[in-house]
């Protein structure tokens, strides 16, 4: 909206043609959602505890949560907003993959919301039922995922129909171009072609597992909010080297126009971010929910799977991962011994894995900002792949 007023502008005045910059306008993006997030939060605080939206804590968690039973949840909206706002003052809105990310990520946001609206109206812990959760997941990450299989590798919507119509006609045999293909960090060369449905596969997996990895670790205050920041951050980043022809040639990376401007809308989102942090930072005043949660993992998601950066994704969001392998084990462990010994055994004390820590001993603050550091390392060795290759 912004962009496009600057360069109406530009054409009278120079000094505005500035705004054409990415990077400038992902700064002032940052800062716009920031502001947002910090002048509004109170008023959604306020207004949440008014509607006594506040969360319910499961009985079979940390005894020690219980007190934070009543405070406001659904806080998530507020990331939310401030990202919208913010995107749509700043962001190209002629370009395809903003749409795509924005589209998804409000898309699980959605979701989240009935889950949370359940859980407060009801005062349910369990909130949208896990079936109906995954199903409604999964149709807004295939649909996304069949779409980007093919939009990835061409620079407009309409060779996206003419590509789509080739596949079909070949019989489903045709593969995409090289730039679609799975990147392997570390190595310069090494890139694993997929086929539309190894992509499509790929994708839905990425889209839907960070979107419930991000809600998985979403258990302590700030937990999952900074390393959802920091994960958005430096995906950022590579957005725009893979949406630069010079940088991404020079970096060996797929050059996939349109993706760059990503840059700005992952910048409303470490903004939004940091400013929700304001207030869910320990003790927290408000709580993310899954509304905030599942859209944030969501877009990561997303964000990965349009710059080619899925495997590193896995690396940089290593937090995510261990939370939820923490629990697949867990439940996996648990039903094989309560089938084979007659009562379930538990490998750690208490899943997911920051419950863990905090029946070993280990403070919630404590948790929270050494997963904070486990994070920021993972990120800068994430970011060592641009030219460790």
């Amino acid at each position: 909206m912004l962009l496009e007023l600057a360069q109406w502008l530009s054409a009278e005045f120079r000094a505005f043609a500035v705004f054409n910059y990415i990077t400038l306008r992902a700064v002032l993006a940052c800062l716009t959602a920031l502001a947002i997030s910090l002048i509004a939060g109170p008023i959604v605080i306020r207004k949440l505890t008014a509607y006594k939206i506040g969360q319910a804590i499961r009985e079979d968690g940390p005894q020690t949560h219980l007190a934070k039973a009543g405070t406001p949840t659904m806080g998530g909206a507020l990331v939310l907003i401030a990202i919208l706002i913010t995107t749509l003052l700043w962001a190209d809105l002629e370009n395809r993959f903003v749409w795509v990310v924005l589209m998804v990520t409000f898309g699980f946001g959605a979701i989240g919301w009935v889950d949370d609206y359940r859980k407060v109206v009801y005062r349910n812990p369990k909130g949208l039922s896990a079936g109906a959760k995954f199903f409604w997941s999964s149709l807004i990450g295939l649909v996304a995922a069949v779409y980007l299989a093919f939009a990835v590798s061409v620079p407009s919507n309409q060779q996206i129909l003419e590509l789509f119509m080739a596949w079909m006609r070949s019989g489903f045999e045709m593969n995409l171009p090289p730039k679609a293909d799975l990147i392997v960090p570390f190595f310069k060369n090494v890139a694993y072609p997929l086929g539309v449905f190894g992509f499509i596969g790929l994708s839905y997996f990425v889209i839907v597992g960070t979107s419930h990895a991000v809600n998985l670790t979403d258990g302590l205050d700030g937990l999952a909010i900074m390393p959802a920041v920091m994960v958005g951050s430096a995906l950022g980043i590579f957005a725009y080297v893979v949406g630069n022809s010079v940088h991404s040639k020079y970096l060996l990376f797929p050059f996939i126009p349109g993706s760059g401007e990503l840059l700005v809308f992952c910048a409303a989102l470490a903004g939004a971010g940091l400013g929700f942090l304001w207030f869910n930072a320990y003790p927290a005043e408000v709580f993310m929910g899954d509304v905030g949660a599942l859209s944030l993992g969501a877009a990561l998601g997303t964000v990965a799977v349009i710059t080619r950066q899925e495997i590193v994704l896995f690396i940089m969001g290593g937090v995510f991962v261990a939370e939820t392998l923490s629990v697949m084990v867990q439940v996996t462990y648990f039903k094989y011994t309560k089938r084979k010994y007659g009562k379930g055994r538990r490998i750690l004390r208490m899943a997911p894995l920051h419950h863990h820590f905090e029946e070993t001993g280990w403070k919630e603050t404590q948790v929270v900002v050494r997963f904070w550091i486990i994070t920021m390392m993972l990120v800068l060795f994430g970011l060592s792949t641009l030219k460790l290759r």
